[in-house]
């Protein structure tokens, strides 16, 4: 079963508790078990109401409805009702398995663990942080889910009655919530494949973050209604008379027509640069019949008697996406219009329409129709902002395509991938010794962009081959994750000899002396004395101590005490007992900004080198000596800013000097062109200390009008 749009209204207004049991026994049969679960989550709700001022037990009874809208298991739903007992109430979890089952129990506990990172962790709403901060938590979310995905179905369905109902809360929160849920959770429901679920969740956030491009997209559908109605129902017909004429029985067959969800169009309008009626796709039809071969009959009778786009022919009943999708599609001409046309068989539309919860078995890797890979790889990623918001932007949600090793078996990958995201997808140590690759028969290079259908064979190399800055090349999780272990494996061993390096140069000991000490001290995290100046300092002092210990060296520890000096050179920090001439970067490497660095100390000059490079590595291994260096660069913020320009003379020279006074640095300019006779726009990118944008964008507009101010560096944007 699939919740209608008809439903989706009902539950909305739904208001209370009869009415709202009435539906979900509607829906799942009234058992004893669900219905000791309805009056216990009555009893433990029962003081409790919600922004709304309606009970709050009528939210639990909802969301236990939408999930038996697309599952008869009775355990979710169950849990559905329970979801919020434990977090809200004085109830435990034991209580809960021994009144309801293990099952029960086992579900209610990992929504529980959910709702309890995301009130810990995520940021309140009043912060000014963007919503990617909060996405960090998310990860522990899924992890939390990864031993019974259907965890995560529930709280899908609680998230979407939450948006139903979003109207009761502050404009704040409904753009938090709405964000969170666009960026978060629709993706969750896409790769799970519960389409109908994911399609709902874009909609309804679209229309709290997009009001003035939903009320565009709304009136110009309601404009056309008559109109698209029209051609929709001309081409079914058609379809109809075609299939019929050929053979195909009326019960062999359904032709279900509809318009493309709003979110979608925006975000065909978005990449394509197009209006609303330039959207090829906006209209379309979906073909169910009985078995697989039956859809390609339909397929070859549509391509014979319709003109086809070559371009938009997609077939997944062939090669199904990771998430067990399977559907032809393709896009005709017919007459005036273009419509896309999705064949499928009825199973295959449970499983587009329903994903994971199509099947009887929720628990993750126990179902051979639906992969949850994806799942699984969250818990190798590094807890980083960014990290994990490339792992939504890449693995959550992306187009995918599929491509093929040469014995033909398909590997589904996110839209841009590379080869070597290729290799690392058919297996980990393919991706480490990926040496050389062929491409449709062609020798290519691994970072060459894969294009739906290609066929990719990797050749391997003996031994792992570390490419650092190929890290943010590539697209996959699973590539960038391997990729940065193998790096940091070789940075830690770099910095464990650039330790003994260090510390036996300020020191002015043999190289052998130092390396014998730090084996046989015990001083921690020897690897971070290159980064760490304090890890620095309290070697040193240990050494120090240590020898001294032996009565032996007493006069010699005296004899070589130092100091260490900080020297700032550019974007530079040089600790050092000696005297730091100058520094320069060798021509070997050039390291940018950033970059991991180390340096060596020749005749009162530090040589700069890329913690990477082979001539430094040589360097290493020769025993040069060296200093502890780090970048000294302050907080800098990157920002893009749009300003309009009175067309006076000297008026751009007098905004630029007035940008000088606000301690700003600018990174690009670009005259826009004229715009009318008094007014021409200039673009901006700049970098400033000041993180608080509204801060910047006033003393910006006391001296000019500002049309647009962003921060590039924030992630969510």
């Amino acid at each position: 079963m699939n919740l209608s749009q008809l439903d989706i209204e009902k539950v909305k207004h739904l208001h209370d508790v009869d009415s709202a049991s009435a539906y979900l026994f509607s829906h799942m049969e009234a058992t004893d078990s669900l219905k000791e679960a309805l009056e216990y989550s009555k009893i433990a709700h029962q003081t409790q109401v919600r922004k709304s001022g309606e009970p709050y037990i009528i939210h639990p009874i909802l969301v236990a409805s939408i999930v038996s809208s697309i599952t008869d298991d009775e355990s979710m739903a169950i849990a559905a009702l329970l979801h919020d007992v434990v977090e809200d109430t004085d109830i435990t979890i034991e209580e809960i398995s021994k009144k309801f089952g293990e099952d029960v129990a086992h579900l209610v506990n990992g929504i529980t663990k959910i709702d309890t990172i995301r009130d810990s962790e995520l940021v309140p709403s009043t912060s000014n942080e963007k919503l990617i901060t909060s996405a960090l938590s998310f990860r522990k979310m899924l992890l939390a889910s990864i031993e019974d995905v259907r965890v995560l179905v529930v709280k899908l369905c609680d998230r979407l009655h939450n948006m139903l109902t979003l109207d009761a809360l502050p404009e704040y929160k409904q753009i938090r919530i709405a964000e969170e849920t666009l960026v978060v959770y629709a993706p969750i429901a896409h790769r799970l494949g519960i389409s109908f679920l994911k399609n709902i969740l874009e909609d309804l956030s679209f229309s709290y973050l997009f009001k003035e491009e939903k009320h565009h997209i709304d009136n110009y559908l309601d404009t056309n209604y008559h109109s698209m109605e029209m051609k929709l129902s001309e081409f079914r017909d058609s379809i109809s008379s075609l299939l019929i004429k050929n053979g195909f029985c009326e019960d062999d067959f359904e032709i279900i027509s509809r318009v493309k969800h709003r979110y979608s169009i925006y975000l065909k309008m978005q990449r394509k640069g197009v209006g609303i009626d330039e959207v090829l796709d906006l209209l379309a039809v979906r073909i169910l019949t009985t078995d697989a071969v039956k859809c390609y009959n339909i397929l070859g009778l549509i391509h014979l008697n319709f003109q086809p786009l070559s371009s938009r022919f997609k077939d997944y009943i062939a090669v199904a996406k990771d998430n067990g999708y399977q559907t032809i599609h393709t896009t005709v001409f017919h007459n005036t219009a273009i419509i896309e046309v999705q064949i499928r068989t009825y199973a295959m539309h449970q499983t587009a329409e329903l994903g994971v919860a199509a099947h009887w078995k929720y628990k993750s890797g126990g179902n051979n129709n639906i992969k949850l890979d994806w799942l699984h790889n969250l818990q190798y990623q590094n807890e980083s902002v960014e990290d994990f918001y490339e792992l939504i932007k890449n693995d959550l949600y992306s187009e995918d395509i599929s491509v093929f090793s040469p014995k033909g078996d398909a590997f589904t990958l996110p839209r841009g991938a590379l080869v070597l995201d290729f290799a690392y997808a058919v297996h980990t140590e393919v991706g480490n010794k990926a040496a050389s690759a062929l491409l449709n028969k062609t020798k290519s290079s691994l970072l060459s962009e894969l294009s739906n259908g290609d066929i990719v064979k990797i050749n391997t190399s003996d031994e792992v081959i570390t490419r650092c800055s190929w890290i943010d090349a590539v697209k996959t999780s699973k590539a960038t994750t391997n990729m940065r272990v193998n790096c940091n494996a070789i940075i830690r061993e770099i910095n464990a000899k650039s330790s003994i390096l260090i510390v036996a140069t300020a020191m002015n000991l043999n190289y052998a002396r130092v390396s014998e000490w730090f084996d046989e001290s015990s001083c921690e995290a020897r690897s971070k004395i290159p980064c760490d100046i304090e890890h620095y300092r309290g070697a040193i002092s240990k050494y120090a101590t240590d020898i001294a210990k032996n009565n032996r060296f007493a006069g010699f520890i005296s004899k070589h005490r130092f100091k260490l000096k900080s020297k700032i050179i550019s974007d530079l920090e040089i600790f050092s007992v000696s005297n730091i001439n100058d520094v320069v970067f060798d021509y070997c490497c050039h390291p940018k900004s950033g970059d991991e660095i180390m340096a060596f100390l020749e005749k009162g000059k530090v040589h700069v080198h890329h913690k990477m490079c082979a001539n430094a590595y040589k360097k290493l291994e020769d025993h040069v000596p060296m200093v502890f260096i780090r970048w000294n660069k302050e907080n800098k913020y990157h920002y893009s800013l749009i300003v309009s320009l009175h067309n006076e003379k000297g008026a751009l020279a007098d905004f630029l000097t007035y940008l000088v006074r606000l301690n700003i640095d600018i990174t690009s300019i670009e005259l826009g062109k004229d715009s009318g006779d008094y007014v021409k726009y200039c673009e901006l990118g700049f970098e400033s200390k000041e993180a608080d944008i509204n801060s910047l964008r006033v003393k910006m507009a006391n001296k000019i009008k500002v049309i647009q101010l962003i921060r590039t560096d924030d992630a969510y944007r």
